[in-house]
């Protein structure tokens, strides 16, 4: 058996173990490179050859960036800005649900785009009395259309434009150079989906809603402290509070306030009761009650969502669980954890508030602490306590441009401007821009590594070698001898649309990288035979790939949108058959008309 029969095999073998789809990609891509290694069509170097790619480093490399602009708040922002902005009207609604995702798709990923504004596109559905089936599908698909406006929106385009570079001493495709045929395709999709949207997409009722916590220091209030306000102080030199014991404050001319917790000026809160300069007094009341002590004590008010949750405090709520060691401990309303970083706020037994100066734990007791959120992260997550709600999605959902927004949107903005200008290889450009999200604390470096997608890591490097195969061994140039026998006479319009057909049917299937990879080096040998120049047959490739609209399975995002919107599985090619027709006539009949035959 001779080492193209066996490539064409073990290709055969992958496509049908990915749409069997009961393996882990991952071990399916893994086995694809360790076959042909033992059957001898690759040997060690080139089998491993994918995970040494500069491929590898600039995905692992965005996905860093993209979780940078997630936890700066940026994205909570741009979610936010489409609320505001989107009104009642369906047609506006939609328009700018499409276009705020496909913006941040050519920022960061389709599937961190989709995941971020999920939950914020289905509060509006409900809000607005919508069913989310009628704007989650729209959002997936929108995404789909971003990643071809960027080189970063998609690994399929970074692959494209590496197989560009490398064909017969091609150039690599510019950054923004994918938006030629990127904004008319996001257009295009708007277009359609607003117009024939209501028809084609069904009216479900939503099952499996994401929490929406945008209104969750509000609730906070009201559960654990009767809607009394909770307000930051600052004490001025001026104030007569500098000095005293907090615990002795004389409170009587001020009824209802009280003071919760004393906090230094960096934030952490201390057990001396000494008010000294700049220190921060966090106090509950009525409002009015509040602004009379704020104003007679001389102290500033910092500004925040009424206390409770800051660009750089937030809280989170915790239930003591069964046999926790915590059972029998005293605590008390404004008690310093152990830890040294957070604050107790207030504990209740049942629902009812615990207002004792000392209260002994019991299980199922909950506690609402408050602190940084970084020592939220490290410390709330203890075994003793289940934790409602993650203090990161709080404040993913609840602060927008957060303290480091600025940092993230610089960085980004650099790396978009290197990446365009082509001074240095795209890998090097987004693993500086990973290393500065990390040094300048917009994400630390756990936050890094969680936001590393390893299963598509490995996806890519497990199916490089197969390329490497189908295009060494002359499997791609068999493929592509078969393929111009039958169409090739016919123009190489037919053959564009050839390599689409192909490539949006298994992109349908199978992951649109790993088609992306078994189909580059075929289109190449093509374009090789027929003496035409790989870019248009290329880019059909890249749009094809896009164009994963008719099945739920064919990409994460339209996974992701499936059970909040309660989609079927037929329910996708009725919405997306149009979309796919759409890319189908760019890629045929714009694409040779911007990088020409």
């Amino acid at each position: 058996m001779n080492d193209i029969a066996i490539t064409l095999v073990v290709l055969a073998l992958s496509v049908v173990f990915f749409i069997w789809n009961r393996l882990p990609v991952g071990i399916v891509a893994l086995g694809v490179c360790l076959a042909l290694f033992t059957t001898g069509v690759l040997n060690l170097q080139q089998t491993f050859a994918g995970f040494s790619d500069p491929t590898i480093v600039l995905i692992a490399s965005l996905f860093v960036v993209s979780e940078g602009l997630d936890a700066s708040g940026v994205t909570t922002w741009a979610g936010q800005q489409m609320i505001r902005r989107a009104g009642k009207s369906r047609g506006r609604l939609l328009v700018f649900v499409m276009s705020t995702v496909a913006f941040l798709t050519a920022l960061i990923s389709v599937n961190g785009a989709v995941a971020a504004l999920l939950p914020m596109v289905v509060v509006i559905s409900v809000r607005l009395g919508r069913s989310p089936s009628q704007l989650l599908m729209p959002l997936a698909f929108g995404a789909h259309a971003g990643s071809l406006l960027t080189l970063t929106g998609s690994p399929v385009n970074v692959l494209i434009s590496e197989a560009a570079e490398g064909a017969s001493g091609g150039r690599p495709l510019g950054f923004f150079e994918f938006a030629l045929v990127g904004l008319p395709l996001l257009v295009g999709s708007i277009i359609i989906v607003v117009l024939c949207g209501e028809r084609l997409l069904p009216q479900r009722s939503a099952r499996l809603l994401p929490r929406d916590l945008s209104g969750h220091s509000r609730a906070l209030l009201a559960q654990y402290l009767d809607d009394d306000d909770l307000w930051r102080l600052r004490i001025r030199s001026t104030s007569p509070l500098a000095g005293q014991d907090a615990v002795g404050l004389n409170l009587s001319d001020y009824p209802g306030v009280s003071v919760v917790a004393v906090k230094t000026r960096s934030g952490r809160p201390v057990r001396t009761a000494q008010l000294r300069v700049d220190d921060y007094l966090v106090v509950r009341g009525g409002p009015a009650q509040l602004e009379a002590f704020a104003r007679s004590q001389q102290l500033e008010r910092i500004a925040g969502a009424n206390g409770l949750i800051t660009q750089n405090y937030g809280v989170a709520e915790v239930m003591v669980s069964p046999r926790s060691a915590f059972v029998g401990e005293t605590v008390f309303p404004g008690m310093v954890t152990d830890s040294g970083e957070l604050v107790i706020l207030a504990v209740q037994r049942a629902g009812e508030d615990l207002s004792s100066s000392e209260i002994t734990l019991a299980t199922g007791d909950t506690l609402l602490l408050q602190g940084s959120w970084a020592a939220l992260a490290d410390n709330a997550d203890d075994p003793n306590v289940l934790l409602v709600d993650e203090p990161d999605t709080i404040r993913r959902q609840t602060v927008p441009l957060g303290r480091s927004a600025r940092w993230s949107l610089i960085i980004t903005a650099a790396m978009i401007i290197l990446l365009t200008t082509g001074l240095f290889p795209p890998a090097v450009v987004t693993l500086v821009a990973a290393m500065a999200m990390v040094l300048c604390r917009v994400v630390t470096v756990e936050q890094a590594h969680r936001s590393i997608s390893w299963t598509t890591l490995i996806l890519v490097g497990g199916m490089i070698p197969l390329s490497i195969a189908i295009s060494s061994t002359g499997a791609a140039a068999l493929i592509a001898h078969r393929v111009v026998g039958l169409i090739g006479g016919y123009g190489p319009h037919l053959i564009v649309l050839g390599i689409f057909v192909l490539t949006a049917v298994l992109g349908q299937l199978i992951s649109n990288t790993a088609t992306a990879l078994v189909l580059i080096p075929i289109t190449i040998s093509v374009a090789s035979e027929l003496s035409l120049s790989p870019m248009p047959l290329l880019m059909a490739v890249c749009i094809a790939a896009s164009a994963s609209f008719l099945t739920p399975v064919a990409t994460p995002a339209n996974m992701m949108v499936m059970q909040p919107a309660g989609y079927r599985f037929g329910d996708y090619w009725k919405m997306g058959l149009p979309l796919l027709l759409l890319y189908g006539v760019v890629a045929v009949l714009l694409v040779p008309v911007i990088w020409p035959f």
